[in-house]
């Protein structure tokens, strides 16, 4: 749950929803509730209607003929009596509603009104049996002439939606599904919409670290995106060119040494002294060696050469091959009939030197390749003393060196691992280090596997 939480098109998304299906429910309870008063008004409305009707029919005629209308009046629903007095028949139940203020309103002030609360009544003789009870209210109103009549009227009971009742509201439950699902599917295309871009600015920034040459953003899209779009590509400008005057003024500095170094080397050889001579002559071959390392760390900067499909098993070959042809203990095991999309000259040159250093510092390079999760591992095993797990890292910082078993003395000049550290993440790849534990140290590069083109 917390890695759904984790993004924030999934928050966007959650967000959206629940405040639309607040919106919802908060309105719909409103319409819900708004329906059900304008419902009970028309209701009352109805029955005051009914009341006034025959109020006004019996006010009209001699107090001897009320008898047979009031009679006849069974027939529209409700039964009417003249009666003495109304305040032993409503007792306690008497109480001001909103069909007594109708009807207060209707008749005129003067006239006493009393109004029964609505009571479940017993059905009217002759009445069809049915799954719906009926409902009574007593009413009590004065005449003109101060004389009162009882009104019983039978009505329906109120419908569930009234009673707040009914099943899935003012709509079924299939519609307010259907619905839920609509505002679903909004909520998801928005928060996708919303995100697009902050997921187009991340795989940008990631293929940034593999291709500084990539090409820009389209600025295009909102106001905001355009801008970090444009910042982006500034940014990214900035980058290259200052990798590439990095890269052109070491790769000037180190060219321009040779020259100087080699007729100084031509000049140490006049040298009388033999043992003073070999010294210099030795000295002269480390800097001459830090000289070839420095422009091998500009060419690993620099990706202007051309990626191609590579077979993976084939070059992995012919590395062992160069270098157990050289003397080194290289043994190679493994196949992956793997391709990836890389820069030959650049990732033999990672492999060489994992192999050298491998050799140089552990005596021997056991190499195996698998396939790994669309991925190619190659793990290079020495029989070395191994690196002190708090320097795992530093040893791909430039010109770093173990006093201990990686000095001058090896011939070392601390730019091996660095080369080949920036190889592999030019290739979007991974370059790790770790102890082994019978001893030695394992060397692990992945490379990601070269994806078929789509048709």
């Amino acid at each position: 749950m917390s890695n759904f939480i984790g993004s924030i098109g999934n928050r966007m998304f959650v967000l959206l929803l629940a405040g639309v299906v607040l919106a919802v429910v908060a309105t719909t309870w409103l319409a819900t509730n708004e329906r059900k008063n304008s419902l009970r008004e028309l209701r009352f409305a109805h029955l005051a209607d009914r009341i006034e009707q025959i109020v006004q029919a019996v006010d009209d005629i001699p107090p001897e003929q009320r008898p047979i209308v009031l009679q006849a009046a069974a027939n529209f629903g409700f039964e009417a009596r003249m009666v003495d007095d109304m305040n032993d028949a409503v007792g306690a139940n008497a109480s001001t509603t909103p069909v007594q203020e109708m009807l207060q309103s209707r008749l005129g002030a003067e006239r006493k009104i009393a109004v029964q609360r609505e009571t479940e009544c017993a059905p009217r003789p002759g009445a069809r049996e049915g799954p719906r009870r009926e409902s009574c209210r007593v009413v009590y109103v004065s005449l003109h002439d101060h004389a009162l009549m009882r009104l019983r009227l039978h009505q329906p009971s109120e419908p569930p939606v009234l009673r707040g009742h009914a099943q899935g509201g003012p709509f079924g439950l299939q519609y307010i599904a259907l619905f839920l699902v609509l505002i679903a599917i909004l909520a998801y295309l928005v928060a996708r919409m919303a995100t697009s871009p902050i997921r187009k600015l991340a795989h940008a920034a990631t293929a940034l670290g593999g291709d500084i040459d990539r090409a820009p953003l389209a600025e295009t899209g909102p106001t905001e995106i355009r801008l970090a779009a444009h910042a982006f590509n500034a940014m990214q400008g900035r980058i290259r060119r200052q990798i590439q005057h990095r890269t052109h003024m070491l790769a000037a500095i180190t060219h321009d040494l040779q020259t100087p170094l080699t007729r100084l080397r031509l000049r140490l050889e006049k040298v009388d002294d033999a043992q003073l001579r070999q010294k210099l002559v030795d000295d002269l071959a480390v800097m001459q060696q830090m000289v070839r390392e420095g422009l091998d760390l500009a060419r690993s900067m620099d990706s202007s050469e051309k990626r191609q499909a590579l077979d993976i098993d084939s070059l992995l070959d012919s590395v062992c091959a160069d270098a157990a042809d050289a003397g080194q203990d290289v043994t190679l095991d493994g196949t992956t009939r793997a391709f990836v999309l890389a820069q030959p000259g650049a990732l033999r040159r990672c492999l060489t030197n994992l192999l050298d250093n491998a050799c140089k510092y552990g005596q021997s390079a056991r190499v195996s390749v698998v396939l790994e999760q669309q991925k190619v591992a190659i793990r290079i095993c020495d029989q070395g003393p191994g690196i002190p797990p708090s320097e795992l890292e530093s040893v791909f910082e430039p010109f770093y060196r173990l006093e201990a078993s990686r000095s001058r003395d090896t011939g070392g000049t601390g730019l091996g691992l660095t080369i080949a550290l920036n190889i592999a993440e030019n290739h979007q790849g991974q370059l790790r280090l770790r102890n082994l534990p019978d001893g030695g140290l394992e060397v692990l590069l992945e490379l990601p596997v070269m994806t078929p083109a789509k048709k």
